[in-house]
């Protein structure tokens, strides 16, 4: 085993802090009034969303197709909860015709400065992020979606036949990591990418060799799409998108001792934010643990599915609870309560955690760096 040292590196929504939303769009020519309609008819359905605190639209004072809408929340999870919702994706729909290119940032309010930001304000617009976090400039994010029962090993063998892209995509933008795993008739496909997400995922969509797979695994999901139609494809993709909502990297093994895994969990309806929470709080506590076999990990959520993607030094099963994200006091019963179906059987111990563990593993596809693109 080699031991490196290195700071944490870590993300997560789960901090209390206020979020501010920056949506930048480039309408069509032409289409500024049809989409400032648009907007006026939206808005105020965004303005009842729980969590939402404001929200400004602005044009550019130079071009005039460039417009900007910042929004304002009192924590990340509301925000992720609406954003990833089927009521979104229905909310947003009449401006697809109206915007030509969009891009998303999203932050954690740090410091502010202002009247407005009176201390005495504060308990009503929620806490300020406490100290700034250490990153290690990857973007990190996931996509999922199912295929017909009955066609897994087909999917398998196509996803794991084909050509990766090229990694570099422009001078500040390169793919680092992709890795596919399947859990019964799910995909799901996590992408590492250092510089800007949105450049990467286009440059890999307009690759020859990915679209060739894409086509030939058409045939077998269990939603139908057309990636030639924009309309079509941007709807397959937001309701594939399968966010990260915390990342934390104690950095306490080099690369060439850690294996990756990935581990799904269905919530309980209503429950995937709270089960992504406690596993997110688990994987903390398990940073600072110098005896956790846990090196990183990343948790994806939407809706009720939470993928958790390890890094694991030794075996996966070698200390069961500690990579189900179920160790300490309680942890296990916490996470049965939140878990759907027959899942929710507390694993009391230790063989129970295996078991648990060995139906909550991934089936790893393909799992490829930069170096082998």
């Amino acid at each position: 085993m080699t031991t490196t040292l290195s700071e944490r590196i870590s993300q997560s929504a789960f901090d209390g802090s206020r979020l501010r939303v920056v949506l930048l769009l480039d309408l069509y020519d032409g289409a500024q009034t049809q989409f400032l309609e648009a907007y006026e008819r939206l808005r105020n359905q965004v303005a009842s969303v729980p969590g939402h605190i404001s929200d400004q639209l602005c044009q550019s004072i130079e071009n005039p197709s460039q417009w900007l809408i910042t929004s304002e929340w009192e924590s990340a999870p509301p925000f992720l909860a609406w954003v990833n919702s089927e009521e979104h994706v229905a909310t947003v729909q009449p401006l697809h015709g109206c915007v030509r290119d969009t891009r998303s940032l999203r932050f954690s309010v740090l410091r502010e400065t202002g009247k407005a930001f009176e201390p005495a304000a504060a308990p009503l617009m929620g806490s300020l992020q406490s100290s700034p976090r250490l990153g290690d400039g990857v973007v990190r994010h996931a996509l999922t979606f199912t295929v017909k029962p009955g066609t897994e090993e087909i999917v398998a063998k196509i996803l794991a036949d084909y050509d990766s892209p090229k990694a570099q995509v422009d001078e500040s933008t390169r793919l680092r990591r992709t890795s596919l795993f399947m859990h019964g008739n799910r995909v799901v496909r996590a992408v590492e990418v250092e510089g800007d997400l949105l450049a990467a995922l286009r440059h890999v969509s307009r690759q020859p060799e990915v679209r060739a797979v894409e086509e030939a695994i058409n045939p077998y999901l269990e939603q139908d799409r057309d990636l030639s139609d924009p309309n079509s494809a941007r709807m397959f993709f937001t309701r594939a998108a399968l966010p990260t909502v915390h990342h934390v990297s104690a950095g306490r093994h080099a690369p060439v001792d850690v294996r990756r895994h990935a581990l799904f969990y269905q919530a309980k309806e209503g429950c995937g934010m709270a089960l992504a929470r406690l596993l997110a709080g688990n994987d903390e506590e398990a940073a600072d643990d110098v005896t956790s076999p846990v090196d990183s990990s990343t948790i994806f959520q939407r809706d009720d599915i939470v993928v958790r993607l390890l890094e694991v030094d030794g075996p996966l099963d070698a200390q069961p609870a500690q990579s189900l994200g179920i160790h300490g006091h309680g942890k296990a019963a916490r996470l049965a309560r939140l878990l759907d179906g027959d899942a929710n059987a507390a694993p009391t111990s230790d063989q129970d955690a295996a078991r648990f563990l060995a139906r909550s593993e991934m089936r790893l596809i393909t799992d490829r760096s930069a170096a082998e693109s």
